[in-house]
């Protein structure tokens, strides 16, 4: 699947792998604990994408813009980043939102996953170098369910195929959670733990049978789809190898989808773990409540730009809320985000101007601490602030422009002033 056209990143001087202090730490979901992330030459990250029914929420963007400042951040160390990023064209709630519109649903989803790959590049986040769709991917989703049948890591139950979560003994070290908090996440999100006949009440589904009138694919367990967990076990393992360095969502894919698609691909390779970090951004919320599709409380960034937002105080509003936070979207964030955009670019516009070179090394550090953006952006101000204040005879002739501070929060927010 076609990825977005990629952004010019500037490089900034002073920084490399042999020079990669401060070192990243982010918070890992499975230790429950800030951990430094400690990458080889190639850094190694999987996010997982979109069901695209609906593209692209504040919800979304807040999602895929802290995973773009990780990649800044390993890129300004010196690494060379391989980026994968699946979207989930076939599953049921594209199917229903087709139904109730009245639209095909390969037509559905083309238009919506070409509206992501505008607001993507609009907010100048930084494209995967695989970004795969899960029906371009069955027959290598086919395979890797022909590896966990192999290990006897699979049971039919009417013609669909499950995954017994007794197969791995390790189950619910990503998540944490007890059986009893497992349960009524796992009917919340996709799950069906009251069907009869399963061997646990947990046991995801790898292949679902055809049913009437729905798509399917020829496979060697019978014509079907994919279940959700694998499809990004398998994208990710094709695509990455095992023990790659951050798999990356929002908080509410901690469980069952992290879960479960470690379980998956630690059983169909033999190999531990499947992702050496679980990184998670929290929720974003509008009107005392989670953003999301089922909600329908959604504030997208197409409307905000239809309506002539610049993208890039789209991307300071959301940046200006550290990424693991839950917090709800208001009008004043974007206010407050073009003032201070307003701000930064008049400053970039300024001849002359104090040294940016301090606050290199401050937005490193911040970003470097679990990817602290809003102290980041406050040492950004305090820049602009000195610079906006020195009296305009003590500055050079229009024309210099500071061209580090420009270089800077390109580089490393994303931000072109």
């Amino acid at each position: 699947m076609r990825s977005w056209p990629a952004p010019e990143v500037p490089s900034l001087a002073g920084h490399g792998l042999s020079l990669a202090e401060p070192l990243l730490k982010l918070h890992d979901s499975a230790a429950g604990a800030l951990r430094p992330v400690t990458p080889g030459p190639v850094a190694r990250m999987y996010v997982c994408g979109i069901t695209p029914y609906d593209a692209t929420h504040l919800g979304h963007a807040a999602t895929y813009l802290a995973f773009d400042l990780v990649n800044r951040v390993w890129r300004d160390a010196g690494h060379e980043v391989h980026y994968v990023q699946n979207t989930t064209d076939i599953d049921d709630p594209l199917l229903e939102r087709a139904t109730e519109t009245g639209d095909d649903w390969r037509a559905l989803a083309a238009r919506e996953i070409e509206l992501y790959r505008d607001d993507m590049t609009a907010l100048r986040v930084l494209p995967p170098r695989e970004y795969a769709g899960a029906v371009e991917s069955i027959p290598l989703i086919i395979e890797f369910v022909e590896r966990l049948r192999s290990r006897g890591a699979a049971y039919d139950l009417d013609g669909d195929l499950y995954f017994p979560i007794s197969a791995d003994p390790e189950f619910g070290s990503v998540s944490g959670l007890s059986t009893a908090d497992m349960l009524p996440l796992f009917a919340e999100r996709g799950g069906d733990p009251d069907r009869k006949g399963k061997k646990d009440a947990l046991d995801p589904l790898l292949w679902q049978a055809a049913r009437p009138g729905e798509p399917s694919w020829d496979s060697p367990f019978g014509a079907g789809r994919p279940g959700w967990h694998v499809e990004c076990s398998a994208i990710s393992v094709h695509n990455l190898g095992m023990s790659f360095d951050v798999e990356g969502g929002g908080s509410d894919l901690v469980f069952p989808h992290h879960e479960m698609g470690a379980s998956h691909a630690e059983i169909a390779t033999g190999e531990r773990p499947h992702a050496k970090a679980y990184v998670h951004a929290g929720m974003v919320g509008l009107d005392g409540e989670k953003m999301s599709k089922s909600r329908g409380n959604l504030v997208f960034v197409s409307g905000l730009r239809r309506d002539g937002a610049d993208p890039m105080a789209i991307r300071l509003a959301l940046l200006a809320h550290h990424y693991r936070s839950d917090w709800e979207w208001t009008a004043d964030d974007l206010t407050a985000a073009e003032a201070r955009l307003a701000r930064w670019r008049e400053a970039a516009r300024l001849a002359g101007g104090p040294s940016a070179v301090a606050l290199v090394a401050d937005l490193r550090r911040h970003l470097a601490d679990d990817l602290d953006a809003p102290s980041a952006l406050a040492a950004v101000d305090r820049w602009v602030d000195h610079a906006l204040s020195v009296v305009a005879e003590d500055r050079e002739d229009e024309g210099t422009a500071p061209d580090l501070f420009r270089v800077a929060v390109d580089a490393l927010l994303g931000i072109a002033v």
